[in-house]
């Protein structure tokens, strides 16, 4: 959105900005170019130069006299220049990437070049096995951290072609991406767990209709993976499918199976063990350690390897009381994600800090409770949030989506079935985790990188205002929580 543009033009000031006309969605255009206006309008430092690639999505779209610069005109003007190698110092600056903060103002990550690089080369090798001449795709968007990671820097340093795909697993139709893996003979593919709960709920032909047989593995991550959609998945692919953890500040995994060092087995619905460079331990709040089996916040002692941010753009302050002020003694970076490790060292993520719930005392996760509601044979797709209860401090109140709309079509049918999710919760959780309500619904509200907008979703449960949605992949999925909540 235009506001959200203006504020990281303000904050990263840069002297050039660069964006085609539009985008495409679902098989329609989405304007971009008048975001660009609106935003230099509103930014108090807009860029000098705007290049402009015109893909032919927007004709009427307005030029900028002075500012304006087309691609191809520029392209056309350039097309034999010799541009020499610029040297830098491993530690300046390759990117900025913005990521969610708690405060109005930006949060830009600030990735080095020289320790991304060697990152990026080793985890080619010893995580995603992937060799020269052979394919990568990831399905990520390419704005997104795993964009640079491993659609851009990383298959081309390994060697490997890479594929960029604008589109959803939905369009033309559900095999669309098992088509590109035939065509391309793919050999990596890395995509995120809400992709695979989408495609769960397609027709499971388009799984074998086309020829998969390059596909070494699939890799996910962006999200905590349940066991239910990883062993399908598994199950349907016939490949290894391996969960993997990293944050935008990471910049790479942190927990994964290294395939490339040592073929450890898959635990269902698990990352499994931290990666080479990571000192990774699950802490109490009060800084101690914790035992096996037993939940905490997952951090890193430093120093942190590289490829990770060195700093937040512009605020070396925000940087230290962000991710090293909760542990100081010792000095732990947090992740802010609460996690759990069993007695063979395998790592599961419950989800964000603030995706924990307290009812009556007790610490719950959302995704302890998501995975038990999955369990159903009839829920392709839930999200769990608290919401604010006199009594118990919070109760769970999950919203789900069914595999079959016909399951649901009827309260009669609707109230049955919630009973029967609720039955499931208490066999595996026990009572205290029991939803107070099960709300069925047609999706899930989430940002276009697939991450569910759970505090939105708690807070139109509070009956507050959901917040800033510039994010939002479809805005219509709100507008069915309101409806189950007012029914």
């Amino acid at each position: 959105a235009a506001g959200s543009l203006a504020t990281r033009i303000d904050d990263a000031k840069p002297v050039l900005m660069v964006s085609s006309d539009a985008g495409m969605r679902n098989g329609k255009p989405v304007p971009y170019k008048h975001l660009v206006d609106e935003a230099c309008k509103l930014a108090e430092f807009p860029p000098a130069k705007v290049l402009i690639v015109d893909r032919g999505l927007d004709k009427g779209f307005p030029k900028v006299e002075g500012r304006d610069v087309d691609y191809a005109e520029l392209r056309a003007r350039h097309l034999d220049a010799k541009v020499p190698v610029v040297w830098l110092e491993s530690s300046e600056p390759s990117y900025i990437l913005y990521t969610s903060g708690t405060t109005g103002k930006p949060k830009g990550v600030q990735r080095d070049t020289g320790g991304y690089t060697v990152a990026l080369t080793a985890s080619m090798k010893h995580i995603f096995t992937g060799g020269a001449g052979e394919t990568m795709f990831s399905t990520s968007d390419i704005g997104w951290v795993v964009g640079h990671s491993y659609i851009i820097y990383g298959p081309l340093l390994a060697g490997m072609a890479t594929i960029m795909y604008e589109g959803t697993p939905l369009r033309p139709d559900a095999g669309i991406w098992w088509q590109i893996v035939e065509k391309y003979k793919v050999t990596v593919m890395f995509s995120a767990p809400t992709a695979v709960r989408v495609l769960k709920k397609q027709d499971p032909a388009f799984l074998k209709k086309y020829d998969l047989s390059s596909l070494k593995h699939l890799f996910l991550a962006g999200e905590p993976l349940d066991e239910t959609s990883h062993q399908w998945i598994m199950e349907e692919l016939g490949i290894p499918v391996i969960d993997n953890y990293w944050q935008t500040e990471t910049g790479w995994p942190m927990l994964a199976i290294c395939r490339g060092v040592e073929d450890s087995p898959i635990k269902l619905g698990s990352p499994a063990f931290p990666v080479y460079g990571y000192d990774l331990r699950i802490f109490r709040e009060d800084g101690t350690e914790c035992g096996a089996n037993e939940k905490g916040i997952v951090g890193i002692v430093p120093p942190l390897p590289p490829g990770c941010l060195s700093t937040v753009w512009g605020q070396d302050d925000r940087f230290v009381s962000t991710y090293f002020s909760l542990f100081t003694e010792p000095v732990v970076y947090s992740s802010s994600d609460w996690g759990i490790k069993d007695d063979k060292g395998y790592y599961t993520i419950l989800g964000r800090m603030d995706d924990v719930i307290n009812v009556a005392g007790h610490r719950l996760g959302t995704r302890e409770i998501e995975e038990a509601v999955q369990t159903h044979p009839a829920i392709a797709e839930v999200a769990v949030v608290g919401v604010a209860d006199e009594l118990k401090g919070q109760m769970p109140m999950a919203f789900a989506v069914v595999k079959n709309a016909a399951d649901v079509d009827t309260p009669e049918k609707r109230a049955a079935l919630e009973k029967e999710v609720m039955k499931k919760v208490d066999e595996s959780l026990g009572a205290i985790a029991r939803p107070a309500r099960v709300h069925f619904i047609g999706g899930l509200p989430k940002t276009r990188s697939g991450k569910m907008l759970r505090r939105s979703i708690q807070a139109l449960a509070e009956g507050r205002d959901a917040g800033d949605l510039t994010t939002i992949d479809d805005p219509s999925t709100l507008e069915q929580i309101k409806a189950a909540l007012k029914s």
